[in-house]
């Protein structure tokens, strides 16, 4: 099958991985179906036979976020190997130590590994080739799940939900407002035979219907953590502990005031490319 690949930049104040899942999200309802984040903004693919620049133009018109300017260019891509493609250029397998290796379907198993987790997006988010989902699995990989429970906000391709399960955890909710996402954590969550894992699609007001959490990691981006910081602390059980990542260095002032209004502890960090993830505790 032939695709259109379009390739989107923006001129914005709003932070590009903000624009990157709405624009995203907004595409994926005519009829695109993959995502790759680029440099300076959004690869999107679709195939040929679905391409209505009328659909796109109307999209981007009546675009959700304000004070935001979008271009693109496009070109056809003729029919070759996807998985090849992804392989090669957007998704090649994530390896954390000895300990956990990341890979889609179309990899070859690699042996050796305690937690081997397979994961098949259609957008390279989420997959650990992001260092803030690395920074969050690393630090997974440290704690004791056993009995805990856990949700994952923001949950994507629901690799830390898949890993909690691996690890132990009793109970395990992923929440996601993109209904991409919220399809593709289903899709990925029954490739690791992990049904138990429960997903919801939505934002922090779906989360008072799941109860308490022993852990939560949230991987989404800075302004929505400042927001539902608030919201995350009331299904925390006293003692329990907030991951936080999506964000810079230099924003982890604002992001540990925040905290200390909310009665929550900052502890730590950890930082890749100046990516971090936050440790807090309630």
């Amino acid at each position: 099958m032939n695709y259109y690949e379009l390739s989107f930049t923006y001129t914005s104040q709003v932070e590009t991985s903000i624009i990157n899942d709405v624009l995203a999200a907004e595409l994926g309802e005519i009829g695109f179906e993959s995502f790759v984040e680029s440099k300076n903004g959004l690869l999107g693919y679709i195939p040929d036979t679905l391409y209505n620049i009328n659909d796109l133009a109307d999209k981007l018109s009546n675009f959700p976020l304000d004070n935001v300017t979008i271009r693109y260019t496009e070109k056809l891509v003729k029919s070759k190997n996807w998985n090849e493609e992804w392989e090669k250029n957007y998704f090649n397998p994530i390896r954390i130590g000895n300990e956990c290796i990341i890979r889609a379907s179309f990899h070859k198993s690699e042996p050796g590994y305690t937690y081997n987790i397979i994961i098949d997006p259609k957008m390279a988010f989420g997959t650990g080739n992001h260092e803030t989902t690395y920074l969050m699995i690393s630090e997974m990989l440290k704690l004791d799940l056993k009995d805990k429970e856990l949700l994952d906000m923001g949950c994507g391709t629901a690799v830390l939900a898949i890993l909690a399960q691996k690890r132990g955890a009793k109970r395990i909710v992923g929440i996601d407002i993109d209904e991409w996402a919220y399809n593709n954590a289903l899709e990925n969550i029954r490739l690791n035979n992990a049904d138990d894992i429960q997903i919801a699609l939505g934002g922090a007001e779906q989360i008072p219907l799941y109860g308490m959490f022993d852990i939560i990691f949230a991987n989404i981006n800075r302004n929505i953590l400042l927001n539902d910081i608030k919201h995350y602390t009331q299904c925390m059980k006293s003692g329990s502990y907030l991951y936080m990542s999506g964000f810079y260095k230099e924003d982890i002032p604002i992001i540990e005031t925040e905290c200390k209004k909310n009665k929550l502890t900052f502890l730590s960090y950890t930082e890749k490319n100046n990516w971090v993830a936050v440790k807090v505790k309630k």
